[in-house]
């Protein structure tokens, strides 16, 4: 029996490892910026790079590999457009993207793990735990799978999917570098938005070296007893070195900070949640994206109605903190917030 060859995954390869991989085949390095380029304007063969030797694409062909996810179904929502994707990976696990239409562009959510394991209490992405991590190439296939199915580019990213990305830092950022060199898709960092649930060494990192990426923070509580009740994680990070390390990103980024409050009825939408919030959140450069929970077969928690969370909304607005109320968009393909999960078909 011999040993299976681990391919190289030429998408995993920032532009500079790309050119010094193909001086190692005792090629000249512009070759890696035309294969890099290939691969970002949605080449998923070495045939279809038509400007490289034949001769290289054979060595290429026994040697490397471009990760391309299968589609598995494409549920499309009736009253918005937004499309959700189901992508079998490599290994057989699933993840699931979400492409939505604004004004402003078009943006994707994508997965940043199969499964997640923060365990919060109002997600179905954590329902099943975490398989694995995904790799950059993996993620940024989401990206150029939805582009290539769509014929429409992509313009907004946000990390938003199952998984925490400071979970899994190295893939996530090497992505980020991916989708913003300018010979790839060459998207603004102030395009990109990551959502964390709150690992503070990581969020302390993140802000050194990418302070113009859009951080959101998942708050999800008023007060750090509530939050470990809904988030795990405040058990190892709690909210109030939480809180000290938002303040310090702010200070440091000169960015605002968005963070994020699903609304659990009768759970952390009464008055004294509005009032502790408002205190928390006071004088900070901050905006509160307040998320009627969407409902999760498995779970018995249930949504504040939309209403009611606008009138949340407002309240906190005359108390001095920017609030809205987020647009709901496929929640009738369980596409909305809180609801991609780790699929079971394979």
């Amino acid at each position: 029996m011999t040993d299976q060859v681990i391919k190289a995954d030429l998408k995993n390869m920032t532009r500079d490892e790309l050119k010094a991989y193909m001086k190692e085949l005792g090629q000249p390095a512009f070759r890696g910026e035309q294969i890099f380029t290939w691969i970002h304007g949605n080449a998923t063969e070495f045939d279809h790079m038509t400007n490289v030797p034949q001769k290289l694409r054979e060595q290429l062909q026994e040697r490397c590999k471009i990760t391309c996810h299968e589609i598995v179904t494409v549920q499309s929502s009736k009253t918005d457009g937004t499309k959700k994707y189901l992508f079998r990976l490599e290994d057989g696990n699933t993840i699931e993207s979400v492409f939505m239409k604004y004004k402003f562009g078009n943006s994707i959510c994508v997965s940043t793990q199969a499964g997640c394991r923060m365990g919060c209490k109002f997600c179905a992405s954590t329902i099943g735990g975490l398989c694995r991590n995904l790799t950059a190439a993996e993620i940024l296939e989401e990206v150029l799978a939805v582009q290539r199915d769509t014929g429409e580019r992509i313009s907004h990213i946000v990390l938003m999917g199952s998984g925490e990305p400071f979970d899994n830092y190295d893939n996530v950022t090497k992505f980020l570098q991916l989708v913003h060199d300018p010979k790839g898709l060459n998207l603004s960092l102030r395009n990109i938005t990551l959502s964390t649930c709150g690992i503070l060494p990581n969020m302390k990192r993140f802000g050194d070296e990418f302070p113009q990426v859009n951080l959101a923070v998942s708050l999800h509580a008023s007060n750090s007893e509530l939050r470990s009740q809904l988030m795990p994680v405040n058990r190892r990070y709690p909210m109030d070195e939480l809180m000290e390390v938002c303040r310090e990103h702010v200070n440091k980024t000169g960015r605002r900070i968005t963070f994020e409050y699903t609304l659990v009825k009768g759970v952390n939408d009464k008055e004294e949640n509005l009032n502790q919030l408002t205190k928390l959140l006071a004088g900070m450069n901050c905006h509160v994206n307040l998320i009627p929970m969407n409902p999760v077969s498995e779970r018995d928690l249930k949504g504040t109605d939309r209403k009611f969370a606008e009138e949340f909304c407002k309240k906190l607005e005359k108390r001095g903190i920017q609030a809205t109320v987020r647009r709901e968009l496929g929640s009738d393909i369980d596409a909305a917030c809180g609801q991609l999960r780790l699929n079971s078909q394979k």
